[in-house]
């Protein structure tokens, strides 16, 4: 059951850091920069530990990617002011159903 806190880990590493890339207007602004890169840096590690300890790669890849995906989405559209569109909703439907699909599986 760890290795789902550490892939929990790397979610919320990884969608911090794609939070800040605005912020770091092309990699000039320092703070932003520096927190962004270091944002990826923990939450690579987090997933290579997760995997290490018994999570499949494609599963763990695929949650990982997935969820984020849709977390950046849902910030992009309550934070960043981007519309919501169809194709937006439809694309975040997808993501979610092949998650949930590649679960069923018999992924983990």
């Amino acid at each position: 059951m760890v290795v789902y806190l550490y892939l929990a880990g790397a979610i919320l590493a990884e969608v911090t850091a794609t939070s800040l890339l605005k912020s770091t207007e092309g990699f000039t602004r320092p703070l932003p920069t520096a927190l962004c890169l270091i944002g990826y840096t923990v939450s690579f590690l987090l997933l290579a530990q997760g995997i290490n300890r018994g999570l499949q790669v494609g599963l763990a890849y695929a949650i990982w990617s997935g969820v984020g995906t849709a977390l950046i989405a849902t910030i992009g559209v309550l934070f960043l002011h981007e519309p919501v569109t169809a194709a937006k909703v439809a694309g975040v439907a997808l993501v979610i159903g092949g998650v949930v699909t590649l679960n069923l599986a018999g992924g983990h």
